[in-house]
């Protein structure tokens, strides 16, 4: 993998950042919060990723939805207590605290909309 920028996708994924912020400074509980900000958060890290390299759009799409599977299931475990983070916010945030099957179906689903867009409409951002 390649360092290359791409505008477009940086553009989409700063687009994405400011209405994840917004849910989550505004929005404390529901499906919006809960699910549909999971939902498009793998579609946010997938716009950054292509945005920062040269991956194509399955390994992207790929390491994306396998990272976002071991932060959720991570959130078995005890791993921000084991890493000194229980109580910095920010982790919490990122990493999550309880595991919810329904994330790992939110997640399938912003990668399976991605690749629909990707391969299907050829709506691509390069």
């Amino acid at each position: 993998m390649k360092l290359k920028l791409n505008i477009r996708y940086l553009a989409f994924a700063t687009t994405l950042f400011i209405i994840e912020a917004c849910i989550a400074i505004f929005l404390k509980s529901g499906f919006i919060r809960h699910t549909f900000g999971d939902y498009l958060v793998v579609i946010l890290l997938y716009c950054g990723l292509r945005g920062i390299s040269d991956l194509g759009v399955w390994r992207s799409a790929i390491l994306v939805l396998i990272t976002s599977f071991i932060i959720e299931f991570l959130q078995l475990t005890s791993i921000l207590a084991v890493l000194n983070l229980d109580n910095n916010s920010l982790a919490k945030l990122v990493f999550g605290t309880t595991f919810q099957f329904t994330d790992l179906i939110a997640y399938a689903l912003g990668i399976i909309t991605v690749l629909i867009f990707e391969t299907n409409y050829h709506i691509r951002l390069a």
